[in-house]
């Protein structure tokens, strides 16, 4: 596709611009995360904690209870 490609090259063009727009979106939604874990830190609460909340309420119920089974057995296995 040469330079100026016309009409190719204007969709193209839209297409890098809606991705540029998306990633700025995205930097200023990670930068208001942060903001609420900082503020939830110094209300005395774990980031480090919180984001595993997160992480495990994203799960799925059969994938947590099975990620949970696993653990409890590796756990034993080594005498925790």
């Amino acid at each position: 596709m040469a330079e100026g490609d016309g009409a190719a090259g204007e969709r193209l063009r839209s297409f890098i611009q809606r991705i540029e727009r998306l990633e700025e979106e995205k930097k200023t939604i990670s930068d208001d995360i942060r903001e609420v874990y900082a503020e939830a830190k110094s209300n005395g609460y774990d980031p480090k904690i919180m984001r595993q909340v997160v992480r495990i309420r994203k799960m799925d119920d059969a994938d947590r209870q099975e990620q949970e089974a696993i653990l409890e057995t590796y756990m034993s296995a080594l005498g925790m």
